[in-house]
This record gives C-alpha cells, sequence and structure tokens, in this order.
C-alpha cells in the first residue's frame, strides 16, 4: 500500500475503497474552520478585557475572518477544480494553520484582525474542497449518506467551538484558542495525503477570472456593508459599499451570462430546486446564526455560566442535528426534499418562537427544548439542500457547487449576525433605558451599560464596588455619625447596583424574546417561498423509487428521462437503448446532455 495517495479517483473507474476514512478526514477540515467562529464567541471577553478592545475592534475581529471566507470561495472553488482539489485542501489548511500560529502571538487588535483574515483565506479554500472532494470520492448512491455526516460535523462544530475554548480558558489564556487548530491542521495535511485521493476536472479550459474577480468584488462589498452599516451606522462606507455591492452584481451577471464558460453559470438560478435550496441555507443560517450569537450570551451573562459552562450546555442542539441529519436518509426518499426541508424550516420557525417567551426567571432547563427543536430542524433542513446543491453541477464544476453552497450558508450567516444582533442591541438599549428611567443612574453610566449586556453587568459591578469600599470606609470610621452616613451610602448603593443588574438581565431576556420574534417571522415567511420553490410530488415519487440513492440521483433521473423522451422523435444516425455507462467527455459541445450524463452515472 503506498504511503501517500497518488491515483486520481477519477481514473480508478470503481468506488475508491478508503471512501469512508476520506470523509472522516473532509469532516475534520470542516470542523476546525466551523470551531474557528464559535470557539471566538466565549474567547472574546477575555481577548477584549486584555487588549482593550471597543466594540468595533471586536466586531472586526469575528468579521475579518467572514470577508476574505465568502468573498473568495467561488474563485478559489473553481481554482480548485481545474488545477487540485486535493491540493486546494492542503494549502487551505496550511494557510488556516499559519494564520492560526500568528493569532497566537497577536498582541494588539490589529494583528488580531489580521490573523483572523489569514485564517479566513484559508477557509475558502478548505470548504469548497470538502464538498467538491466529497462530491468526487463518493459514488452518487452514497453521496446523501456522506453529504449527511458532513452536515452532522458542522453541527457538531457549532457546540464543540464553545466547549474546547471554554476548557482551554480555564487554564489558558485567549490566544490558545488560535492554538488548538495547529495541531488538528497538521493532522489533517498528513491524512489528506494517505486517505484522500487526488481530484481535478477533466477540462483544461481556462478559468473565467474576470468573473471570478467580479464575485469576489461584489460578494466581498455586500458583506462588509452587512457588517459595517447595521453595527456602525448607515455612513460613507457603507453606503459605498452597498453601492459597489450593487454594481458589482450585475457586471457579475452581465458577464457571466455572455461568458462561453462562466466561473458560475448564473441561469441555474432559474431552476426551482437549486435556486430554493440555495434560498433555504441562507434564510436557515440567518436565523440559526442570529440565535446562537445571542443565545451563548445570555447563557453566559444573564445565567453566568463560564466559557466551559456555556459550550457544554449547547451540546443538545449539537446532539439533535445528527438525529436530524440520520432522519432525512429516512424522510427525503420517501416523502421528498420539499417536505423534508420544508419541516425542518418549521421546526426552525418554533425554536424561535418558543424564544419569544424567554423572561429574566428562564433557568437553563427552559432553554433545552429550544435548542433541540433547533438542532433537529438544522439537521432535516441543509442536508438535502446541500445533497440538491452539489447534484445541479456537473463533475467538472463540484469545486463550484459546493462555493456556492458554502457562500450562501455564509452570506446568510452573515446577516443573522448583522440584522439580529443589531435589532438585539436596540432593542436591549430601549428596554434599559425603560428599566432605569428615574433611578437616578448618571447619563454617562446608562450610555455605557446600553452598549451592551456585558458592559451593563460591568456598570452594575461598578457600582457594588463602590457600595463595598464605602462599607469598608464606615467599618474603619471612627466618627460614629460619619459610619452611619457612610454604612447609609454604601447600602443605597448596594441596592442600587442590584437594581441595575436586574435591570440588565430582564432588559436582555426582553431583547432576546423581541429578537427572537423577529427571527421566527423571516424564517416564516422564507419557509413559505422555499417550499413552493422546492420540487413537487413528482420527485418525491422518483425518490421513493431510488431508495437509498438519495433525492438528487431520483431527481436528475426524472430529468434525464424528460430529456430522453423529448429527443425521440429527432432522428439519430445510430440510435443507443441506453446511455454508456462511463462519463462523457468534458468537451462535449452540447450543454442539452448533461443531465442525460448524470443520470447515467
Amino acid at each position: 500500500m503506498r504511503l501517500v495517495m497518488n491515483e486520481p479517483v477519477e481514473r480508478t473507474g470503481r468506488p475508491y475503497p478508503r471512501r469512508w476514512w476520506a470523509l472522516l478526514v473532509l469532516c475534520l477540515s470542516l470542523l476546525i474552520i466551523v470551531m474557528a467562529n464559535t470557539a471566538l464567541t466565549v474567547a472574546a471577553p477575555d481577548m477584549t478585557r486584555d487588549l482593550g478592545l471597543s466594540s468595533a475592534d471586536l466586531q472586526w475581529v469575528i468579521d475579518g475572518y467572514t470577508v476574505p471566507y465568502a468573498a473568495l470561495m467561488l474563485l478559489l472553488g473553481a481554482i480548485g477544480d481545474k488545477y487540485s482539489r486535493r491540493g486546494a485542501l492542503i494549502l487551505g489548511l496550511t494557510v488556516f494553520g499559519g494564520g492560526a500560529v500568528f493569532g497566537y502571538f497577536a498582541d494588539s487588535s490589529a494583528t488580531v484582525i489580521a490573523a483572523r483574515a489569514v485564517m479566513g483565506f484559508g477557509a475558502a479554500l478548505i470548504m469548497p474542497a470538502t464538498l467538491s472532494l466529497l462530491a468526487a470520492t463518493f459514488p452518487r448512491a452514497e453521496r446523501s449518506k456522506a453529504i449527511t455526516l458532513w452536515t452532522a460535523t458542522a453541527g457538531l462544530a457549532i457546540a464543540a467551538g464553545p466547549v474546547v475554548a471554554g476548557a482551554l480558558l480555564r487554564d489558558h489564556g485567549w490566544s490558545s484558542t488560535f492554538l488548538i487548530n495547529v495541531p488538528i491542521a497538521a493532522v489533517a495535511i498528513v491524512a489528506a495525503l494517505v486517505l484522500v485521493p487526488p481530484s481535478k476536472a477533466g477540462h483544461r479550459e481556462r478559468i473565467d477570472y474576470v468573473g471570478g474577480l467580479l464575485s469576489v468584488l461584489w460578494v466581498g462589498a455586500l458583506v462588509y456593508m452587512i457588517i459595517e452599516g447595521p453595527h456602525f451606522g448607515w455612513g460613507a462606507k457603507a453606503v459605498t459599499a452597498a453601492v459597489v455591492a450593487g454594481l458589482g452584481l450585475i457586471a457579475f451577471v452581465g458577464w457571466e451570462l455572455r461568458h462561453p464558460r462562466p466561473v458560475l453559470d448564473v441561469r441555474r438560478f432559474a431552476d426551482r430546486r437549486f435556486a430554493g435550496s440555495n434560498l433555504a441555507v441562507a434564510l436557515f443560517f440567518l436565523s440559526v446564526f442570529g440565535a446562537f450569537y445571542y443565545l451563548t450570551q445570555h447563557l453566559q451573562f444573564v445565567l453566568g455560566y463560564d466559557a466551559l459552562e456555556t459550550g457544554v450546555r449547547m451540546l443538545p442542539l449539537a446532539g439533535a442535528v445528527f438525529v436530524g441529519s440520520a432522519l432525512t436518509g429516512w424522510l427525503t426518499p420517501r416523502v421528498g426534499m420539499r417536505w423534508t426541508v420544508g419541516a425542518g424550516m418549521v421546526g426552525g420557525t418554533v425554536a424561535l418562537a418558543l424564544l419569544t417567551r424567554v423572561d429574566a426567571g428562564w433557568t437553563y432547563g427552559d432553554f433545552v427544548a429550544p435548542l433541540v427543536v433547533l438542532g433537529l430542524a438544522i439537521g432535516l433542513a441543509l442536508s438535502p439542500c446541500t445533497d440538491a446543491i452539489m447534484g445541479s453541477f456537473p463533475e467538472s464544476e463540484l469545486g463550484v457547487g459546493g462555493a456556492v453552497n458554502d457562500t450562501s450558508l455564509e452570506l446568510g450567516g452573515s446577516l443573522g449576525i448583522a440584522i439580529l444582533g443589531s435589532l438585539l442591541a436596540t432593542s436591549y438599549g430601549d428596554h434599559l433605558t425603560s428599566a432605569t428611567k428615574g433611578g437616578g443612574l448618571p447619563a454617562s453610566a446608562l450610555d455605557t451599560a446600553r452598549d451592551s449586556v456585558g458592559a451593563g453587568y460591568a456598570v452594575a459591578q461598578g457600582i457594588g464596588d463602590k457600595a463595598h469600599a464605602l462599607a469598608a470606609k464606615a467599618a474603619a470610621a471612627t466618627d460614629p455619625q460619619q459610619a452611619a452616613q457612610l454604612k447609609q451610602q454604601a447600602t443605597q448603593l448596594a441596592s442600587g447596583a442590584h437594581r441595575m443588574a436586574e435591570a440588565v438581565g430582564a432588559s436582555f431576556s426582553d431583547a432576546v424574546a423581541h429578537t427572537s420574534l423577529i427571527g421566527a417571522v423571516i424564517l416564516a415567511v422564507g419557509t413559505v417561498v422555499v417550499t413552493v420553490l422546492l420540487p413537487g410530488r413528482e420527485r418525491a415519487e422518483a425518490a421513493g423509487v431510488a431508495g437509498s440513492g438519495g433525492v438528487t440521483e431520483a431527481a436528475e433521473a426524472v430529468d434525464g428521462a424528460q430529456e430522453a423522451v423529448a429527443a425521440e422523435p429527432k432522428p439519430k444516425p445510430k440510435p443507443s437503448p441506453e446511455p454508456a455507462a462511463g462519463p462523457a467527455p468534458e468537451s462535449a459541445p452540447e450543454p442539452d446532455a448533461e443531465p442525460v450524463e448524470t443520470a447515467a452515472k
């Protein structure tokens, strides 16, 4: 047995024997790039304190990863398709690990943001490569199962990040949350060389670099606008980014429609199955990332759990994602992806609706049901959509397919944190102003407390510290009258600190309830739109015939059959009763032949 796997998977002519081990490597690679974001949510308070980060600094520490990650995926996915998908994975892991080392030694906000941007560049190489290698390595009959496990890994990473970061933060500084990525990336690189077969597209046509760069421009500007506008106001930067994003999108679509080999054939979005799947992924992660953003804050600040305790309490969500993903393998072939995805989106709406009942008296036990329902919903909705998106692309464009899926996910997540996070901050500030009205709190202290729930509790803690200091002076005073006055002032301040803490907790709980209501409404409307767009009953019936092959294979078989029927009246020099079992040449000039080729596979 060779130590390094060098035989391209396209040339084997049979399923790769160690494909499930290869999937483990791909899932490990996915795990660290998702954990890089979720781990940071619990490390952020320590980082803010040590580096003296402002709220704007902290926001860009988080989103410095997101901008290059979302903007570069499409172009890098196309490059990986042409030259080497495994090479893109290994290069991405190397860049990601290097960025993590850079972040470990960072000592200022600028260097941390730069390190996160380097990691985002690496993630933009890794993410589409994992899906394209998965699709290239697994036969279509097993691809749905493999994608289910890939999806479940993403759900696990959402909860694993806070757990790992919390465990590290008990004995180490926040920089350790960067360093943990390095050994995992190193193991993944070695395992990729040994277990993952090389893969690339069969064609050698030149990449549409103009279209790729236009995609970088408009996606990057859009993500920047999403971050800048809601958090920092709609000033010149946000408005300029909005204009650039709009013009860049128009230029991108116009160029791709005219190019003979576009980096992304935008005509695919006219297909209801493809458009509905992408919309479902974006809308769902808009809600999920937004909810995760404020739930971790509620557990840490309002309920008082530390980083590790918060991560452990998010584990029911990860377990439920596994269960929901497993259910898709049974449900989708029987009822079709419309009902499976619709059920997942309804479940997400229900989870958010349950969170509208949050109040200051809620304990962790009250959050378990929404977390479990949300996890089940993620598993049900994401796997069929990812399978459908990947199944819409020919074998030569699997990296682009993975990039489209992941860009939809990332744009949805960015919108969720931006929109729901902005609504949360506004609602919290308004509720806190009402709750403290007439309490004698100085305007400067109120402005500070309105900035975030953490700042609110810091103000309450500051008032409490003053109370303790006055109480100590009262105990040391020799004049009984002075001691009594100091004691009275200390008592009043202690009472004020208690009331302030209660007001902060109640205001944030009310803000969570209000934001969850908005999120539930958005997802409910999206559920209706997606269920209208997704395939109807005829594809569900085809999936039932296909059995374990998955909805993608069945739907493609229907498409191929329809193409064959349409082609019958046309005279053929040498009619063939059945398409060839092997893949058609990549240079076939007729685009209508792709569905037949896909069905034959």
